[in-house]
Parts: C-alpha cells; sequence; structure tokens
C-alpha cells in the first residue's frame, strides 16, 4: 500500500498514457500495417503507458533532506 501512495502520480500517468495509446491506435493506427508501434494495438498501448508513466514521473516532488 506504501508503493501505491508513493508512486500513485506516475501509476496515474501509466494508466492515462495507456488509453490514450490505445485509442491513438484505433483512431489514428497505421494504414500500411507497416508502422512499429501503432501496427498493433499491445504496441501502441505499452507505448502509451511508458511515455504517461515518465511524462507524470516529472511532476513527482521529491523531499530533500536537508
Amino acid at each position: 500500500m506504501e508503493f501505491l501512495q508513493k508512486h500513485k502520480l506516475t501509476l496515474l500517468g501509466v494508466v492515462i498514457g495507456a488509453i490514450a495509446g490505445y485509442l491513438y491506435y484505433y483512431f489514428v493506427g497505421c494504414a500500411s500495417g507497416t508502422c512499429a508501434i501503432t501496427s498493433k494495438p499491445f504496441n501502441s498501448t505499452l507505448y502509451g503507458a511508458l511515455m504517461g508513466g515518465l511524462f507524470f514521473n516529472i511532476f513527482k516532488k521529491e523531499k530533500s533532506n536537508n
């Protein structure tokens, strides 16, 4: 439970990014099927989750020991 409290912003970013990645695949996708990321829903969702987690992690405040 402590892990969830500590990383809740990053996990929220992963969930939002995964949803956005799948929506990008669904609505935009890849017409030819040769696109590495958007040709399959799993790839697009995974990439979106990674990018969302990294983006939301930017806003995480670190506690200083000063």
